[in-house]
């Protein structure tokens, strides 16, 4: 099991070592930006993939807020799957293990189904040998990803992609919580869907159970009991990443101890 946090690309190594972190997860660029993948680590992608290799660290990219592959609109949706192909191939060039992408929404006007298809078409469309971690999301009543049941037909229509052996899962624990999902059974509920969990978000949460706000919180000082996430981390065996912030260094050092 690997243990890390959201770091600054920039300085990625560095810092990693400085929390003990074995696995860090980055943005290649502004992640709110549609520009495509921008790497500011010193000498560029192939410099960070042979630091990040000679230092044993496990690469995790971030793919931009802004990519929504399940939107029924084209100005969104088409910008979307074309920004998805840079980031993968990014990812590639800096030796990630995976792309991290959120399950995106349709409008109230449109039926799930079309977001789910959509998925389907981006995936048949991907050319990339990193993997595609799609991640449960904390609001939204027309997201893909945010309960289990959406989840289930999101899952269902990217099996049918060409691409299907390529998609992973990145659960999120904030998100799960303030989804509504039990954490106690989370991990298990998700593999009974998806056959798989490739990574954790670790984030305790600053709101309530179901409440649908994506608001992160240090691993020990959330509405989420501590212990409730230790038993995501134990039940899904992969590697963990925070995304806490300013309590990253706390939380990673906590989690390590916690877990032996």
């Amino acid at each position: 099991m690997r243990i890390g946090a959201h770091l600054d690309q920039s300085d990625v190594i560095a810092q990693a070592a400085s929390i003990g972190a074995d696995v860090a997860q980055i943005f290649l660029g502004d992640p709110q930006s549609w520009k495509g993948p921008e790497f500011t680590f010193p000498g560029g992608a192939e410099a960070l993939k042979d630091a990040a290799a000679a230092a044993g660290l496990e690469l995790v990219v971030h793919a931009p807020y802004v990519i929504n592959v399940a939107s029924t609109n084209n100005r969104i949706r088409i910008p979307s799957r074309k920004l998805l192909q840079q980031i993968v191939d990014g990812a590639a060039a800096v030796g990630a293990v995976g792309v991290v992408v959120h399950g995106g929404h349709v409008t109230a006007k449109d039926d799930p189904a079309k977001g789910f298809d959509n998925w389907r078409k981006a995936i048949d469309a991907l050319e990339t040998d990193v993997t595609v971690f799609v991640e449960n999301t904390a609001g939204g009543d027309f997201s893909m990803a945010r309960r289990l049941d959406r989840i289930e037909g999101l899952w269902a229509a990217i099996q049918q992609a060409d691409g299907a052996a390529n998609v992973g899962f990145c659960l999120d624990t904030c998100h799960a919580w303030a989804g509504g999902i039990d954490l106690t059974t989370a991990v298990e509920q998700v593999r009974a869907i998806t056959g798989r969990v490739d990574l954790v978000h670790l984030n305790n949460s600053r709101d309530a159970a179901g409440s649908g706000a994506d608001r992160h919180a240090g691993l020990t000082s959330g509405s989420i009991d501590p212990d409730l996430l230790l038993g995501v981390v134990h039940a899904a065996g992969t590697s963990v990443v925070c995304e806490t912030h300013a309590d990253v260094p706390a939380d990673v050092a906590w989690l390590r101890e916690q877990v032996g």
